[in-house]
């Protein structure tokens, strides 16, 4: 008994951290820490499934004639009844998942690629990529665009060949990719939510900012979806051929606005951007997690550099990342590209339901987006689907690419059912070749040169198996789609070539950029191919910096604000809301183009006269319609100085009864009293603007 006694340990004895009360501790740390690791996954799916949720609702809801309010107040409670479900399904597989599991065998390592036919593989990625990156940097250069396109159907064509060979020699099963860590999960957190931060200083002036802000604004105002033109009518004129009402989001941020009670200018930008900055970062994070063999949080780093560090064109990744992500497409090439294939990874490697699901819910959320998705999702469920059926994975693959496209698909099919499109004349007039759509995508020049090497190297660099042969899928397709002639016959049969520039958006690019700093250098020392791998991101980085434009560049159209702002230059801005607030008569107000393409972002209200002329070709340019805002926008920007006999007619027939210019516009402000108008309101400097109405 004294010997019992003489080997119990009292508390106070005890040594720090262990005893009874060191356990609940340790289980909150053990629970915290699973939960950070789990944190990127769990929102970002978790997102994916309430706005799929949103979008299916959206469209319902034309059935039932529903207000945007209403639709919004029902998703909100289906969003609570769904995370219910999820939570009590997820405790059950707890439950199951803690009794023990039988051995498995041994996982066997994938296949080596036969060096010989590496090499030839290699070299001709290398001069496809040369070559098409500098294609065109200058006049005269010399590089027919035959000699890159040759060269990456090589490589794409036998990187494929190669991985399939890997595929079929490697015995089952395969080491499963590792789950993130904690440290790992804690350092994308943190760096989706600096860029969040960012969102809220960066604007970018973008002109069709008065479609996508402008049809929140009208929702937000008004509690109904226009299913006609709003912005050149009070939903009268027939909606725009290239717009039809699939999309959900920009009704989704006018209904929050309305709900909350808010702007929904400030919805979206000061509430939904910021979230979906998080959540295009996390989207990324988790695909370069999974697609990376080594060192994902080097290659996660050097894909966000990329990102912020080449911007300037109009349709560079970047561009369309931070600055456009408000805009449903700049999301869908953002996120929902990176976790399409992140989804169709999950199906591939494990077969499970809730990755089908995923992959359904995702394409739904995207054409909830985009109804690019309708374009661009058949070409990477495609690509994806292919490289599987030449593994013996037919079942599977005819599975996912019905999964990825019903959807998106079945909802523009009936779309234009139920709202036949009004063709637009010279709508479609511009055509990008495949030299032109790889230089305004994947840049020119060392950029090019860096972004031609992810194409057609990233599917040798990838995780073996499902990955890499994924990633050789969207390769090759890009390859066939970039061989000169074939976006024009895609365009010839499709009739959609205004928007077939955007075909690079099927590639994970960013995530093939950041798969670049991850090979695997020969050295004597796992220390040295860790130094070699951050020098190569080095470089990588540095080639951004100096080569290209970044996204805080003026030359990106970005203006970088000390405090958070709306997406609009500021004294714009200023004008729109002074005019908004004048006692003006009835009617169409003519303003500078600017402003007029302002006002409607800041309220559907106020009815202008020349929202944007870029969308005057869903109209007949040859029409008084078309002709008399065309004449009436140079008018009032003082770009042209037609006669009173001419003004006239078309003031008539527009119902124009405010004209507001800018003071430095002389011939406006003396012609405008002999039209009829008097003046009535004046803007002192900056931004000095004269308004006058009509008489009577």
């Amino acid at each position: 008994m004294t010997q019992v006694k003489d080997a119990v340990v009292t508390p106070a004895s005890a040594e720090p951290g262990t005893g009874p009360s060191a356990v609940p501790r340790q289980g909150l740390t053990r629970l915290v820490s699973t939960g950070i690791a789990a944190a990127p996954a769990l929102l970002t799916d978790a997102a994916v499934l309430a706005f799929a949720l949103w979008t299916v609702l959206y469209h319902a809801a034309f059935i039932f004639s529903l207000a945007p309010s209403v639709t919004f107040k029902i998703w909100l409670v289906g969003c609570v009844l769904v995370a219910a479900v999820a939570l009590l399904r997820a405790r059950r597989r707890a439950v199951s998942a803690a009794a023990p599991a039988a051995d498995s065998p041994a996982a066997a390592s994938p296949a080596p690629l036969p060096r010989r036919w590496l090499a030839v593989v290699l070299v001709a990625a290398a001069v496809a990529a040369v070559t098409a990156g500098l294609a065109g940097v200058s006049a005269g250069d010399g590089i027919s665009w035959w000699i890159p396109a040759a060269a990456g159907a090589v490589a794409a064509v036998g990187g494929m060949l190669l991985l399939r060979r890997s595929w079929l020699a490697t015995p089952q099963p395969v080491p499963a990719a590792p789950a993130p860590t904690t440290l790992q999960s804690t350092y994308a957190l943190v760096i989706s939510g600096l860029v969040a931060i960012s969102s809220f200083f960066l604007a970018r002036n973008t002109p069709d900012d008065v479609y996508y802000v402008g049809k929140s604004v009208w929702v937000a105002e008004r509690d109904i979806v226009p299913l006609r033109d709003f912005l050149f009518t009070e939903n009268v004129a027939h909606a725009m051929g290239s717009q039809p009402p699939i999309a959900s989001i920009e009704v989704f941020a006018g209904a929050l606005a309305r709900v909350i009670g808010i702007h929904a200018a400030s919805a979206t930008w000061y509430v939904l951007l910021p979230i979906m900055a998080v959540l295009a970062i996390l989207a990324l994070w988790r695909l370069v997690h999974r697609w990376a063999p080594r060192r994902p949080m080097l290659a996660f780093t050097v894909a966000v550099a990329f990102l912020y560090l080449v911007a300037g064109g109009d349709a560079a990744l970047g561009t369309f990342h931070l600055p456009r992500l408000y805009e449903g497409k700049g999301m869908f090439v953002s996120a929902v590209i990176p976790l399409m294939w992140l989804y169709l990874t999950e199906w591939f490697d494990t077969r499970s339901r809730r990755s089908l699901l995923l992959v359904v819910a995702l394409s739904i959320t995207a054409v909830g987006l985009t109804t690019t998705a309708a374009i661009i999702l058949p070409m990477l469920a495609g690509a994806g689907a292919f490289a599987m059926l030449l593994v013996g994975r037919w079942k599977d693959a005819l599975i996912a690419g019905a999964a990825a496209v019903a959807y998106p698909v079945g909802s523009v099919v009936v779309s234009q059912l139920v709202f036949p499109a009004v063709a637009a004349t010279g709508a479609d007039a511009a055509f990008f070749d495949a030299e032109y759509t790889y230089r305004r995508t994947l840049m020119v020049g060392v950029v090019g040169v860096v972004c031609g090497l992810a194409l057609w190297c990233g599917p040798l660099l990838a995780r073996r198996r499902t990955p890499a042969l994924l990633a050789a899928g969207a390769t090759l397709a890009l390859s066939v789609l970039l061989i000169p002639g074939v976006l024009e016959a895609l365009s010839a049969v499709s009739g959609i070539s205004v928007v077939l520039w955007r075909v690079p958006w099927l590639l994970a690019l960013p995530t093939l950029i950041g798969l670049l700093c991850t090979v695997d250098v020969p050295a004597p020392a796992r220390a040295l191919r860790r130094v070699a791998s951050v020098g190569i991101a080095g470089a990588m980085v540095a080639s951004f910096a100096l080569f290209a434009t970044p996204m805080w560049s003026p030359q990106s159209w970005v203006e970088v604000h000390d405090r958070p702002t709306w997406k609009l230059p500021q004294q714009r801005q200023g004008i729109a809301f002074w005019i908004k607030d004048l006692d003006r008569p009835d009617g169409l107000v003519l303003a500078p183009s600017v402003i007029m393409r302002t006002s409607l972002v800041v309220s559907s209200r106020v009815r202008v006269v020349l929202p944007r002329d870029f969308y005057l070709v869903e109209y007949d340019l040859n029409s008084d319609f078309a002709k008399d805002r065309l004449l009436l926008s140079r008018f009032a920007d003082g770009r042209t100085q037609p006669t009173r006999a001419e003004l006239e007619p078309a003031l008539q027939r527009l119902d124009v009864g405010t004209i507001c210019v800018y003071n430095g516009n002389t011939y406006a402000r003396e012609v405008a009293p002999q039209l009829g108008y008097t003046e009535f309101a004046k803007r002192r400097a900056p931004g000095a603007v004269t308004c006058f109405r009509r008489d009577g």
